[in-house]
């Protein structure tokens, strides 16, 4: 293989054409750049040079090696400069999160998207074991769960508290136990571990989610408060997600005379150093929370 140091060397000389300024452009000494030349005279078994004194030609052979080399020098060229730039609002950044957290997070990130034409955000929607798996194969660059990541590969910081509310009916004036049992709880997917948290802070009689009969159910983060609205159950959510709900006056949110938070967590790859984009999105992420 080629030598692309000698090519660099033997290519500006064709375009300088002379060996002293070349060797001051590449920061070189004169008898530096003639041995480069002599370098891949020996390796190719060709005359590059047809020299004359000080003056040189170039030969068929340093032709037909120019015409290729000056290519090979350019794109090593570029890819050094792609390689070494690390925009920081460039480039995509792929970011993972539970549903409620979601809600408030991807138009923000959006926003951010919109300032900067070349910054592309990917959100997932995903539970937390998925985000910790995603963050853990280097599928998504930034990950934020509600509890602390088991897996030695992936790093949590904690950046938030989010509160969960009891949310029933509007009707509802006083969510007593009978009121919650009678009414039966929409569950989700985080739900028993969301009404675990609460309830049991808040009821001397809660034991399990069991205890209520389940009268619904739903995955998607933006329509569990749907058969709330109806008057269907109540549910546990973090507060991020009854925010959003576009039918706020059809439902009730309350606030515990014990509140509770989930601590979210910021997770990234432990041991990988975080490019500036991906910075760039931590930070705009932070402010959001």
């Amino acid at each position: 293989m080629i030598n692309p140091i000698w090519l660099r060397s033997f290519c500006t000389l064709v375009e300088v054409g002379h060996f002293t300024r070349t060797a001051e452009r590449l920061h070189m000494t004169q008898s530096g750049v003639s041995q480069h030349v002599h370098k891949l005279e020996d390796q190719l078994g060709q005359p590059l040079l047809a020299r004359q004194g000080k003056q040189f030609t170039l030969t068929d052979a340093g032709e037909r090696l120019y015409r290729g080399a000056r290519d090979i020098i350019q794109s090593l060229s570029d890819l050094e400069q792609q390689v070494g730039m690390d925009p920081a609002h460039e480039g995509v950044v792929r970011v993972m999160s539970p549903g409620s957290l979601g809600l408030k997070l991807y138009p923000q990130l959006l926003a951010l998207q919109q300032q900067h034409a070349k910054l592309v955000i990917d959100y997932r929607f995903a539970p937390n074991g998925d985000v910790e798996k995603a963050v853990a194969r280097q599928s998504a660059d930034i990950g934020f769960m509600t509890r602390r990541s088991s897996l030695e590969e992936v790093g949590c910081d904690p950046v938030a508290e989010e509160a969960l509310v009891l949310v029933t009916p509007a009707g509802v004036a006083d969510p007593g136990w009978e009121q919650l049992q009678a009414l039966g709880f929409i569950d989700h997917p985080d739900g028993d571990h969301h009404a675990g948290l609460l309830l049991s802070a808040n009821y001397a009689e809660f034991q399990h989610s069991s205890q209520f009969a389940q009268v619904g159910f739903s995955n998607q983060i933006n329509l569990i408060l749907e058969p709330v609205s109806m008057g269907l159950g109540f549910t546990v959510l973090p507060a991020h997600a009854v925010e959003s709900f576009k039918k706020p006056q059809s439902v009730r949110a309350f606030q515990l005379p014990h509140p509770v938070s989930e601590t979210l967590y910021l997770c990234t790859r432990r041991n990988k150093a975080v490019p500036n984009r991906v910075s760039t999105v931590i930070a705009e992420a932070k402010k959001c929370l």
